[in-house]
């Protein structure tokens, strides 16, 4: 038995092992695109970040296309540790969602 020793690495990424070049590349064009994204995996916070950020754009009277991601490997691509997360024309805005 073997107590003490150097332990196994063992590569892992924040994708569950999908992080190809392509897909990379992918995520990283898609951060270049104009508009709103809502980053998250569509919990009842998401939902409700979404909802209150079209209330905003149709109260401003704006035309914005509102994308919901849900692929954490894009999400992972926006170094976004937590969701929701709002992004907007490729940059990360800080809210707080309650």
């Amino acid at each position: 038995m073997k107590l003490f020793g150097k332990k196994k690495e063992t590569k892992s990424c924040c994708c569950g092992g999908n992080c190809t070049s392509e897909t990379m590349k992918n995520a990283e064009n898609k951060k270049q695109e104009q508009g709103i994204k809502i980053l998250g995996s569509g919990c009842a916070k998401c939902m409700e970040l979404e909802k209150a950020t079209r209330t905003a754009i149709s109260e401003l009277q704006l035309d914005y296309e509102i994308e919901h991601i849900t692929d954490f490997a894009e999400i992972a691509s926006y170094g976004v540790m937590s969701t929701p997360a709002l992004v907007f024309n490729g940059e990360v805005m800080n809210i707080l969602v309650r």
